[in-house]
């Protein structure tokens, strides 16, 4: 006997989904209205970001006894210092400030379909860390903080979509770390909601296709670090055969279809890969500790900032910001600033017909379980002036030194504008016969797409990686970001 409970939507299997995907990947027209759009909304759109002393940030206080510095609502951030300790590491112990955020927010992108293709509610949003004001980020991005309206600012427009979608179809729906790095234990709720029912459409909003935002992941510094996270938990990847397989451009594009689809295969079984990642965690030996930021070695605070004696890694600044579309006009706040733009790298390898990216299993302070996948290559190269020889990334040689016809993305993106100040890293995906060894794996999309329908197995860095290599599967977009 079977029950219908009137709710059809939800009973399509993932293969239809993933066909419903491939179509609005396909629409992949070049978003001529979309750059009209945007330009009208970077004009209208007024915001100033100043430097400013962190002692005189406007609701903001350095503790007298530990040095840190908190919110006077105890609430949003604060910034701490963490000593780590990882015996055998090339760095086995160091102190630095870290950003603790204990809110779990929501990055949610509201898609419906619009004649048969589905379409995503993207936001021309304004930042203070972003590179180029507005960037284009996901329907929601807000913390607790925001939408518990603590700032006494205007409501985050469709919250109520993700905070109650029992009425909607949930393609998506997982906690994702941040960066490790610079935040301790963070993590966001990344979800993508289907509608039916008409959405109004806000100013600084737009529908565009999967194809249209697969074309602007060529564009340096304009989907943002929230959006490319949530976008890389798209479910793609559950057909048998991926449509886009019958018309290669090339046998890169082919291996890269096949990649997606589970039946093609792949080095390693996932029971294999679980089992290498836990024994990873299990194994390794890290003791991260919150402490004062107060007389942290090796990390002074002169000029109104906290700086490393080196002058390298990152500094820690405060900015007053003032801006014409938020839901708050202005405000003061802390933030990291990088020194240096990093390199985020995937080696890829073509292994009997199947694309495979080169994972590496990554310890960072902040992580909630130790160890995550990470890019092949994720470091700033500037600083690896004053870290030992053994810090050198493996493969950092490797995709430096890339013949041209081996790149197959290299795109400047910006990570997240709400905490870190012109944080950019340039994404690039380079195809190389290397061998792995004992902290890297070899695995197919399919693969690092399971791992993403579960919490804390991709860092944020893969997550982005992802999501370009999801872009580059159709073929009009992989010839234009090909460099």
């Amino acid at each position: 006997m079977s029950l219908n409970l009137g709710y059809s939507i939800r009973s399509r299997p993932d293969g239809r989904l993933t066909e419903r995907i491939v179509r609005s990947m396909l629409a992949d027209d070049w978003p001529a209205e979309f750059w009209a759009w945007f330009t009208e909304r970077s004009a209208q759109t007024t915001h100033h970001v100043e430097r400013a002393s962190l002692d005189e940030l406007p609701g903001w206080s350095r503790d007298p006894g530990t040095g840190d510095y908190g919110h006077h609502s105890g609430k949003f951030f604060r910034v701490t210092g963490i000593d780590v300790t990882i015996p055998g590491a090339p760095v086995p112990r160091w102190s630095q400030p870290i950003i603790v955020q204990p809110e779990i927010g929501i990055l949610g992108i509201l898609v419906k379909e619009f004649d048969g293709v589905l379409h995503c509610l993207m936001q021309a949003k304004f930042e203070p860390g972003n590179a180029n004001g507005l960037q284009l980020s996901p329907t929601v991005q807000a913390t607790r903080s925001n939408f518990q309206r603590v700032h006494r600012g205007k409501a985050v427009p469709y919250l109520d979509y993700f905070r109650d979608c029992a009425r909607h179809r949930v393609l998506a729906d997982v906690l994702q770390s941040e960066q490790g790095a610079w935040f301790y234990q963070k993590c966001n709720r990344n979800m993508i909601v289907e509608v039916d029912e008409d959405v109004p459409v806000g100013e600084n909003f737009r529908w565009l296709t999967f194809g249209q935002l697969h074309q602007l992941l060529g564009v340096a510094n304009l989907i943002n670090m929230d959006a490319r996270t949530v976008l890389s938990c798209l479910p793609f990847t559950g057909l048998d055969r991926h449509p886009l397989s019958d018309a290669p451009e090339d046998d890169f594009h082919l291996a890269l279809t096949r990649s997606c689809s589970g039946a093609e295969g792949s080095l390693h079984a996932m029971p294999e890969i679980l089992s290498w990642i836990t024994g990873i965690r299990a194994q390794s030996e890290v003791r991260a500790k919150v402490v004062p930021l107060a007389g942290m070695p090796h990390w002074h605070r002169t000029g109104g900032r906290i700086s490393h004696e080196s002058g390298l890694f990152f500094d820690v600044i405060g900015v007053d910001v003032t801006t014409g579309s938020r839901e708050v006009s202005g405000w003061s706040q802390p933030m990291i600033e990088p020194c240096g733009n990093g390199i985020v790298a995937f080696v890829v390898r073509r292994i009997d017909g199947v694309l495979h990216a080169l994972v590496h299993a990554r310890v960072e302070p902040g992580y909630v379980n130790v160890v995550e996948l990470a890019p092949t290559v994720q470091c700033t190269p500037e600083n690896l002036r004053v870290l030992p020889p053994q810090a050198r990334p493996r493969y950092l040689d490797v995709v430096l030194n890339a013949p041209a016809e081996r790149v197959r993305y290299s795109v400047a993106l910006s990570e997240e504008g709400g905490r870190f100040l012109n944080a950019i890293n340039t994404y690039v995906i380079v195809e190389a016969d290397v061998d792995d060894d004992a902290d890297y794996r070899w695995m197919p999309l399919h693969q690092l797409a399971d791992l993403l329908k579960h919490s804390n197995y991709l860092n944020v860095q893969a997550r982005s990686l992802v999501a370009c290599l999801q872009s580059l599967s159709a073929p009009s977009v992989a010839a234009k970001v090909r460099r």
